[in-house]
C-alpha cells in the first residue's frame, strides 16, 4: 500500500505565515482603516480629498458643490478639419491606373468612427469625469479592504464537524454582509461607465436634432443628476464603512474564535 501524501514542512510553514500575515492585515483594516474612513469622510482631516467628500455643499471650491451643475457644454461643434463630412460615404478615391485605393478609403472612414453619418462632435463633461474619478477611487479602496477581511474570516473558519457551529454561522453571516457591501462598491464603481453611455446617447440625439431644445435640457438635467448622485454615493460609501465597522466589532470574538463560548448571538 502506497504511503499517503503529506504537506511538505516548508510549504506548511509558508502557509502558516500567510495565514498569520492575512490576519494582521485584516485586523489593521478592521481596527484602523474602517473607523478612520468613517471619521475622515465625515469631518475635516489632513487629507484635503477626504475633507471635501461629504463637506462639499459647504465649499464652492469642492467638485461636488451644486454650483458646478451649470458647467454642461451643449454646443454642437462643427466637424474637425480634414473630415469626410462633405464627401459621400460611398465615394472612393481612384488611383492613376483606375483601381480603387481601398486601403486609403478604409483608413479615412475608420479614423472617424467606421463611417459615422454625422461628423459634428460634442465635448465631454470634464468636471463630471473628475467627480467620477474621486468616487471610483473610494469604491476601489472599499472593495480592496473588504477583500482582506473576507480572506481573514475564511481562513479563520474551523474544519467542518458536528456540533458547536454557531460561531461558524456568525462568520458566514458576516461574510454575506461583506459580500453585499463589496457588490455595492462594484456597482458604484460602474456608475461612471453607465453615465457616459447615457450621455453619449443624448449627445448623439442632439447632434442629429440640434433644433429640438428638449434634448439640450435633457443633457443639462443628466449632468446635474450625475453630480447629485455622485455626492450621494459618498454618503453610501461612508455608511457602508460605518455598518461594517459596527457588525465586525460587535462579533469580533466569534469571528476570531468561532468554536468558543456560544452563549451570545449575532448582533
Amino acid at each position: 500500500m502506497s504511503e499517503k501524501l503529506k504537506l511538505d514542512k516548508d510549504i506548511k510553514k509558508k502557509l502558516d505565515e500567510f495565514h498569520k500575515s492575512s490576519s494582521l492585515v485584516a485586523e489593521e483594516v478592521l481596527f484602523k482603516t474602517f473607523p478612520t474612513k468613517v471619521r475622515e469622510i465625515s469631518v475635516h482631516s489632513n487629507n484635503p480629498e477626504l475633507q471635501q467628500l461629504i463637506d462639499s455643499t459647504a465649499s464652492p471650491s469642492s467638485p461636488f458643490h451644486f454650483s458646478h451643475m451649470s458647467v454642461t457644454d451643449t454646443t454642437v461643434y462643427p466637424p474637425p478639419s480634414g473630415s469626410l463630412a462633405d464627401e459621400p460615404e460611398s465615394k472612393k478615391r481612384k488611383l492613376d491606373d483606375g483601381k480603387t485605393n481601398r486601403s486609403h478609403f478604409l483608413t479615412s472612414t475608420n479614423a472617424l468612427g467606421d463611417g459615422a453619418r454625422y461628423y459634428n462632435h460634442m465635448v465631454a463633461n470634464k468636471h463630471l469625469a473628475t467627480v467620477h474619478g474621486i468616487v471610483k477611487k473610494e469604491c476601489e479602496e472599499l472593495a480592496e479592504s473588504i477583500d482582506k477581511v473576507k480572506l481573514w474570516i475564511n481562513l479563520s473558519m474551523p474544519k467542518i464537524e458536528d456540533g458547536d457551529n454557531f460561531g461558524v454561522q456568525i462568520q458566514e453571516e458576516v461574510l454575506t454582509e461583506l459580500h453585499r457591501s463589496q457588490e455595492s462598491a462594484y456597482n458604484l464603481r460602474d456608475s461612471a461607465r453607465q453615465s457616459h453611455l447615457a450621455r453619449a446617447k443624448l449627445c448623439s440625439k442632439l447632434i442629429k436634432y440640434p433644433h429640438i431644445e428638449d434634448y439640450t435640457l435633457a443633457l443639462k438635467e443628466h449632468d446635474q443628476r450625475q453630480l447629485y448622485i455622485a455626492r450621494q454615493n459618498l454618503f453610501d460609501i461612508r455608511n457602508v464603512y460605518a455598518i461594517l465597522t459596527d457588525i465586525l466589532h460587535k462579533n469580533i470574538n466569534k469571528i476570531r474564535s468561532p468554536k468558543g463560548n456560544n452563549s451570545s448571538g449575532l448582533y
